[in-house]
């Protein structure tokens, strides 16, 4: 294959299937977008600490911010943004109202960062 100069940077273009084949797969904008604002909820260290210990165990909002040393206000805020992301859910116990990690993809992404940060 006869090398090309791309005209808009100046490089030279030897793989172009790769990039074709890349440029199939690759996801529409509206999805990365989505993407994106996924990765900007887990970017919160208070976000996070919450994600972490509903990772270990289903808890009420006094008990976390109990054990996060937080108001119950702050944490009760941080929870709505989480259940908008979908990444907890909820249920309710008589007036009690436990939390609890939404699914096993969410579990798999915190348990996959806390084992690449710990390499």
């Amino acid at each position: 294959m006869p090398r090309k100069e791309a005209p808009c940077c100046g490089y030279m273009h030897l793989h172009e299937e790769i990039i074709q084949r890349v440029n199939e797969e690759m996801p529409g904008d509206e999805a990365l977008f989505d993407l994106a604002e996924l990765f900007k909820i887990f970017g919160d260290t208070t976000r996070i600490r919450i994600l972490y210990a509903l990772f270990e165990a289903e808890m009420c909002v006094c008990d976390i911010a109990q054990l996060l040393g937080m108001t119950q206000s702050a944490i009760s805020h941080q929870l709505q943004v989480l259940k908008k992301s979908k990444l907890v859910k909820y249920r309710r116990q008589g007036k009690t109202v436990f939390y609890s990690l939404a699914d096993a993809h969410v579990r798999a992404i915190l348990g996959q960062g806390m084992e690449h940060v710990s390499e």
